[in-house]
């Protein structure tokens, strides 16, 4: 196999492989000589230039448009997903659902200035969870996580998927219009394909009520960008917290730490949004969850058995 990773974690992923199993970190990319590609970005030459190559891991969760299209003009390669950071994601679902609820960020800042009171016209009160629906559109692993802890918030779930199963709380996509007039909270954690971009605009929003928080934990594109950011501006819903951005910074400006708005529109002037920087599936203990999970995929393909997470690419999940 060909895996695309930090040197320092190579031993550690080494040590939890079956015999047999050989890593190289890139070297032998332009070799045609591996099995398994381990990248988010495969390209044409990787999969065309090498009859071995079986099988593509992307190492997290969701596949970029480009590879998904990609991967369709080659079927006999199988495609694949990373999970393993369905826990931290749904946690900050929750983070970002509890701090735009509550209004975390601006009554911090007032009081680091010295402001005790509970209430002031520049920054409205909190509404209340409890009771309230939770409507998650994408009711897939990070879904139910996410539907767990709010349902111990006392609140009612709802989970809106391409192909609902017979539970009661599950509806399909075409449901929408009638779950949105009723959502305390909307969640958006479902996967981004051409099916799902654009899938929440100016119409869908406006069918929120005034009392509504936003969470999106997903992809920036399943939520019109323009037409979250005019909502949030007009205060048509009470607020958001976005982990997903529409405006990403290439690696040099990464490696560098410049500035780089994540979006056209100025969110940030905006007191009712909670802003983080695409962090919900990091935590310390992420890079040894990824690799054990990695390992347990590879070692099953060592074996002969099929790999778990399989992603279709016609669907995009």
């Amino acid at each position: 196999m060909n895996l695309e990773t930090g040197p320092e974690h190579r031993a550690d992923l080494q040590s939890r492989l079956e015999p047999g199993i050989r890593l190289n970190m890139g070297e032998c990319r332009s070799k045609a000589g591996f099995d398994i590609l381990v990248t988010g970005e495969p390209t044409v030459e990787d999969l065309a230039g090498n009859p071995r190559l079986r099988a593509v891991i992307v190492p997290w969760v969701g596949v970029p448009l480009a590879t998904l299209d990609l991967m369709r003009e080659f079927p006999r390669i199988a495609l694949h997903n990373l999970p393993y950071n369905i826990g931290p994601t749904a946690e900050m679902a929750v983070a970002l659902l509890l701090a735009a609820a509550k209004r975390i960020v601006p009554y911090d800042q007032r009081f680091r200035r010295g402001y005790w009171s509970g209430e002031h016209p520049e920054v409205p009160g909190s509404v209340m969870l409890d009771g309230g629906l939770a409507l998650i559109l994408g009711y897939g692993r990070i879904g139910r996580r996410i539907a767990l802890a709010c349902r111990g918030l006392g609140m009612r779930v709802v989970g809106v998927r391409h192909s609902p199963g017979p539970a009661a709380e599950e509806y399909a996509i075409a449901d929408l219009p009638v779950l949105l007039p009723q959502a305390a909270a909307f969640i958006v954690c479902l996967p981004h394909t051409h099916e799902t971009e654009g899938m929440i605009g100016k119409r869908e929003l406006e069918l929120l009520p005034a009392n509504a928080v936003l969470v999106n934990v997903a992809r920036g594109g399943i939520v019109e960008e323009e037409a979250l950011y005019r909502t949030l501006q007009a205060r048509r819903i009470y607020a958001a917290g976005i982990d997903v951005w529409y405006r990403y910074p290439s690696a040099a400006e990464r490696k560098e730490g410049l500035p780089h708005p994540p979006s056209t529109f100025p969110f940030h002037e905006l007191d009712n949004v909670v802003m983080s920087p695409h962090r919900a599936g990091w935590s310390e203990e992420k890079e040894p969850a990824r690799l054990g999970e990695l390992a347990n995929m590879l070692n099953a393909a060592a074996r002969g058995e099929p790999m778990p997470y399989r992603v279709d690419p016609l669907r995009g999940y």
